[in-house]
């Protein structure tokens, strides 16, 4: 090992048994550096370069996902006498404003009064139970969502507190607006502002939100992001629905339930999603693992024509990797986002996936998915006054016992590196600053 990574690993009491590593020139192919680079290891958020590596070169660039809107009934005027369906494709990145224009469509199609239901296809994805405290015990936590077909927003509520001293009350607000959905603000209090979210106190469910606690003036305004796990995904989507749809002139008189297109339905109205080219660079740059969720299970569904399940979408991957060449009986995909207890890969394994990537057709996009040194995504604040700073493109990973860095690096003399780096230990958290000297080192000496 260097000496500077050596010196770190010991200051942070990490033995060397607990690190993988192996760095390897592209133009030669030849590793330069290797330890434990064949043992199994969690590679946490690094997963992520495997799934959306995977989902480039099978799927394509270009790929979209499409949102569909169908009548089955009587367009009387501009009432609906019949039931409105969304069919979902699966997009990672269905935010509230491309909900909104993919709704105005669909009034631009003369539908105002809806009389019937509302039914929700999400038949592109298995209705599998998800358990969002599973992975660790904070199913409030947005990052624990899980996959859907119809995913709006991340299934995430934003809460803006506004603290009000000479009212002497918070105003509390949510996003998106939903509809019959009210929201009890929490008291104001004086203090320090501190550990504000603990502080308030959160119940939530499918009725309304209630902050029995407190919030602190000196916090002025913050936000707070929020993941109603007690909500199943059909009321998210039915809250938000009805309060835009109104806000467009709309009225839906029915329920909303899930449900299969009927062969009698008519396509009214069809969203395209942003490219995969976009969606990888949110899911690398900063490390989102609901989006790198959907796309595994899209992988599954557009290989299967089947409803996706995660096992499916491991084993597209497992195929891809064998058309490519490279053997990894290690690797296990649990959901491809590298959230998981259960997900493993070898960094050798990692670094040729990443050596194959880099003489692949979709090259550009994916190494312009991923954080550059110094400069954005999760590697914004790292190595900012070191001469690697925008020389490297790296992917983090991040549990609590693990840290893991892999991707390229251009070093001074001209020659681009595969590096990868993963620590699995109790005292991972303190890895950092050798894995930072690890990708100093390839700059200068490489």
């Amino acid at each position: 090992m260097p000496p500077t990574v050596a010196d770190a690993l010991q200051r942070a009491q990490i033995p060397s048994s607990a690190v993988g590593v192996h760095v390897q020139e592209l133009g030669t192919g030849l590793a330069v550096l290797s330890l434990n680079d064949t043992l199994s290891f969690s590679p946490a958020s690094t997963m992520k370069l495997v799934t959306t590596n995977a989902a480039l070169e099978i799927l394509g660039p270009s790929f979209s996902w499409k949102t569909q809107a169908y009548i089955d009934g009587t367009l009387n005027g501009d009432v609906l006498q019949g039931d409105l369906i969304i069919k979902g494709g699966g997009d990672p990145k269905l935010v509230l404003e491309n909900f909104w224009l993919f709704l105005r469509k669909i009034r631009s199609r003369g539908i105002r009064e809806i009389r019937g239901n509302l039914l929700l296809d999400r038949t592109i994805f298995e209705d599998l139970a998800h358990d969002a405290a599973r992975f660790d015990g904070d199913p409030l936590k947005p990052y624990n969502v899980g996959p859907d077909a119809l995913l709006l927003n991340y299934k995430s509520l934003s809460f803006r507190f506004a603290p009000d001293p000479a009212k002497g009350n918070v105003q509390a607000t949510v996003d998106p607006p939903l509809a019959a959905y009210p929201v009890q603000a929490p008291q104001l209090s004086n203090g320090e502002c501190g550990d504000w979210r603990a502080k308030l106190n959160l119940a939530i469910d499918s009725n309304g939100a209630r902050f029995n606690g407190v919030y602190p003036a000196s916090c002025g305004e913050r936000i707070l992001n929020v993941h109603p796990y007690l909500m199943t995904h059909t009321k998210y989507f039915d809250l938000a629905f009805r309060r835009m749809w109104a806000d467009l002139g709309g009225t839906l008189k029915g329920e909303t339930r899930g449900g299969v297109l009927p062969p009698s339905a008519r396509l009214v109205a069809e969203w395209d999603s942003v490219s995969l080219a976009e969606v990888i660079r949110d899911i690398n740059k900063y490390s989102n693992n609901v989006m790198a969720r959907q796309l595994l299970l899209t992988l599954a569904a557009q290989a299967t024509k089947m409803p996706a399940n995660t096992e499916s979408g491991a084993t597209v991957i497992s195929a891809w990797l064998v058309a490519k060449g490279i053997a990894a009986p290690e690797l296990s995909v649990e959901n491809g986002s590298g959230l998981s207890r259960a997900e493993r890969i070898a960094p050798v394994t990692l670094a040729k996936i990443l050596a194959a990537s880099f003489r692949s057709p979709t090259m550009p996009e994916f190494m312009a998915s991923l954080p550059l040194v110094g400069y954005d995504g999760t590697m914004r604040k790292r190595l900012v006054e070191q001469s690697v700073a925008g020389k490297a493109h790296i992917k983090t990973g991040l549990l609590n016992d693990v840290r893991a860095i892999a991707g390229y690096v251009l070093s001074a003399s001209g020659k681009r590196y595969v590096v990868v780096c993963i620590i699995n230990h109790p005292n991972a958290q303190r890895g950092s600053e050798a894995q930072d000297a690890l990708l100093q080192w390839v700059y200068e000496r490489g």
